[in-house]
């Protein structure tokens, strides 16, 4: 056979390195220099989108002085650091957001593979680096990009296919709970309110988690993001802020917040 993915020497060699998943060192490791790489390209693009850039095309520059980076100088977190912080040809100040960026996603894949080695730990790592931009482009613009939900979903079929808890029915009806709940919420919620309540991508986004985490997870997904919700309006309200009905809040990120570390704890259906 010509095609390649179907040759029995590949899966040999997959059989042979999938043990490293379930390593107590190698496989957390691993996941934080594969979180950061990924973390270096969430952090383009949660700048680069939003802006009409292109995501992957076009080289790295300085925003200030519009040099070219060189190679040495994109290396996730580390260029950061050799750098202190401030671009090599003008002393310009780099933004922190990308390093944080950077770094929370290294974070993401070090615990979820510490927490769960194997397999089931990749999916979880790889569920956190997913809802990652979600929540940012969310936090930062309103805005839950349809693509990004859908690659959400996909992930979510792909565990499913390899037998990553939780079942088929648990997550087919997390999604449809999920979506056709928070969808008729914000339904009545204008009929009652002559305005809109939620985005269109609010319902989508819960309706990935529920096709993540299966439907038993969803009731406390959205208990923690309200919770998350209440600490900020509190936080908000001290410093001084006057908040009321048409305040708005990033529910997409509050619920991406949420539905990471209930997949950490290992509290999906």
């Amino acid at each position: 056979m010509r095609n390649g993915a179907a040759d029995p020497r590949h899966w040999a060699n997959f059989a042979m390195y999938a043990p490293l998943l379930d390593h107590p060192v190698i496989a957390p490791l691993a996941a934080v220099i594969l979180g950061a790489i990924f973390g270096s390209f969430i952090g383009a693009l949660v700048v680069r989108w939003p802006a009409g850039r292109s995501i992957l095309t076009g080289r790295s520059q300085c925003d200030a002085c519009g040099a070219q980076l060189k190679p040495w100088q994109l290396i996730p977190l580390i260029s950061y650091i050799l750098l202190r912080g401030r671009c090599a040809a003008c002393g310009t100040a780099i933004g922190w957001h990308c390093f944080a960026i950077e770094l929370s996603a290294a974070l993401i894949g070090a615990l979820s593979l510490a927490v769960h080695p194997g397999a089931e730990g990749l999916a979880i790592a790889a569920f956190g680096w997913l809802l990652l931009p979600l929540a940012l482009l969310d936090l930062r613009h309103y805005w839950l990009p349809h693509p990004l939900n859908a690659a959400l979903a996909l992930g979510a079929l792909a565990g499913a296919a390899l037998d990553i808890p939780p079942d088929w029915t648990s997550r087919l009806i997390g999604a449809g709970a999920g979506c056709g709940g928070l969808w008729l919420i914000a339904l009545l919620y204008r009929l009652t309110r002559g305005r809109e309540g939620l985005g269109g991508g609010d319902p989508l986004l819960l309706g990935a988690i529920g096709l993540w985490l299966g439907w038993q997870a969803l009731p406390l997904v959205l208990l923690i993001a309200s919770g998350l919700g209440l600490a900020v309006a509190l936080v908000l309200q001290r410093r001084g802020h006057d908040l009321d009905a048409a305040t708005r809040f990033p529910l997409g990120t509050l619920m991406a917040l949420a539905a990471w570390p209930v997949a950490l704890a290992g509290l999906s259906g």
